[in-house]
């Protein structure tokens, strides 16, 4: 009966470690103010405006490269509200269009709204990050799936942006993204 005992405990503390983990010292563990002092500060108005280029790769959920891209953006903000414009182009040779429309609210806090994002997309911005989180769903060709999305960009001292997305299916990481985007060149 004590091996039993020993083993429940040992399987119930490894649970535990593995929740407090995921939690404090991974990417779902961060948190906006995290980045509350950090510099330079980023404003999605200004760092995330006009003509500009994203370069990236997408891993499987074994951490290998399943898909890089190149995707032109143009963004264009009138008042508090700007209108994103993305067009991709895939390794193999796909293309995509999509189109965010972004707008700022009060003390950082940001919404978003994509025709693949149907219920939109809440985010905020703080220091030199900003975090978005949403539902995507996925073309049929892709599977169908709806995938809940955390994305976070931090902007670099020469107006670069990192962004780093993690989209899981029933708490699992099926995916992930890793780009920058970078004013387009003249």
């Amino acid at each position: 009966m004590e091996p039993v005992i020993f083993t429940l405990l040992g399987l119930g503390l490894a649970g535990i470690m593995v929740v407090i983990r995921r939690r404090f010292a991974e990417f779902y563990g961060q948190t906006p103010d995290d980045y509350t002092d950090g510099f330079p500060h980023f404003e999605l108005r200004k760092h995330l405006n006009g003509q500009m280029v994203c370069e990236g790769a997408i891993f499987g959920p074994l951490g290998r490269v399943t898909s890089t891209f190149v995707a032109d953006f143009d963004i264009e903000w009138t008042g508090n509200t700007g209108v994103m414009s993305e067009k991709f182009r895939y390794n193999d040779g796909s293309r995509q269009d999509r189109e965010w429309v972004i707008t700022l609210g009060e003390e950082g806090a940001f919404t978003t709204q994509a025709s693949d994002v149907p219920a939109g997309g809440r985010g905020i911005q703080t220091g030199l990050a900003a975090q978005m989180r949403y539902v995507i769903h996925l073309p049929e060709s892709s599977g169908g799936h709806k995938l809940n999305t955390v994305d976070w960009m931090y902007l670099t001292p020469d107006g670069a942006i990192v962004n780093r997305s993690q989209f899981r299916k029933y708490g699992f990481k099926v995916a992930e993204l890793v780009a920058t985007i970078r004013p387009k060149e003249a």
